[in-house]
């Protein structure tokens, strides 16, 4: 299939300026809705990078995120989430985007031009064949992942794209491609609206799928979560309260503070 950027078509509706509130919302309402049927027309695509991406994490390797602007900023949110609610390392899934963590708050749009500054944002983590590199760029032409991709795939480390345009040239340079096609964006051309809520919708389902396939989560319960605020102590003990079959809140809250994490305060009270 030809190269063809429809996240540039222009989009379906004209003269936004001129609609009501109500209007543009439904409108662009009605627009989100679109989304997850292209996120699951794309779920075979997806089997394929989660499989690999466990293997690689189970025999010692690491999960890397590079985009640039809305993409590289998804990918970033993607990986800080995982420590917290998984309790793994925040070296296991690392988010890179271009123009560094500053990029994060203030674009600076221009640093995803650098073909070259990708593969050596990634070369500072010493990125190697057991890991896994996944470039998030709507547009599927960004030169900072490009570039990163075409080098990690030199290296012989296994590549994935989550990318909103088919046959794109990023997509060329992934093993594991993941093209989930949007159509025009509400706004011509604002890859932030439909593009980025398929990345995120992506990414939440490539990195949970991950950790349950590894052994992170028992039944649907978030056992090895950072118990580091109130709310998380409290939702924490009563898992082990439930789990562990007892009734006395403050014994499960001391074995649960002792312990660090859900499943081994369920361990401990086990074998008491």
């Amino acid at each position: 299939m030809k190269f063809e950027k429809t996240t540039e078509k222009q989009s379906n509706y004209r003269h936004l300026e001129r609609m009501g509130t109500e209007e543009v919302l439904r409108n662009i309402n009605n627009e989100d809705r679109t989304v997850p049927m292209a996120v699951e027309a794309a779920i075979p695509q997806i089997v394929g990078l989660v499989d690999i991406i466990k293997e690689k994490i189970l025999a010692g390797g690491r999960l890397f995120y590079i985009g640039a602007g809305t993409s590289g900023r998804l990918g970033v949110l993607d990986a800080s989430e995982c420590p917290p609610t998984y309790g793994v390392s925040p070296h296991l899934i690392v988010g890179l985007m271009a123009g560094g963590d500053g990029a994060l708050r203030y674009g600076i749009e221009d640093a995803e031009d650098d073909a070259e500054l990708g593969w050596k944002d990634i070369q500072a983590h010493n990125v190697n064949p057991r890991d896994v590199v996944i470039g998030v760029a709507a547009s599927g032409t960004t030169p900072y992942v490009k570039g990163a991709l075409r080098n990690a795939q030199k290296a012989n480390i296994v590549t994935g794209c989550i990318v909103c345009n088919h046959s794109s040239p990023i997509a060329r340079y992934a093993d594991f491609p993941i093209e989930v096609i949007v159509g025009p964006e509400f706004v011509t051309g604002s890859t932030r609206m439909k593009s980025g809520t398929a990345q995120k919708l992506i990414l939440n389902m490539i990195s949970t799928s991950v950790m349950i396939g590894i052994g992170l989560v028992e039944d649907n319960q978030m056992v090895n979560m950072q118990v580091s605020n109130k709310k998380l102590v409290d939702r924490g003990v009563r898992m082990v309260m439930k789990q562990a079959g007892i009734d006395n809140y403050e014994k499960a809250k001391l074995t649960l503070l002792k312990c660090g994490s859900v499943k081994l305060a369920i361990q401990e009270l086990n074998m008491t």
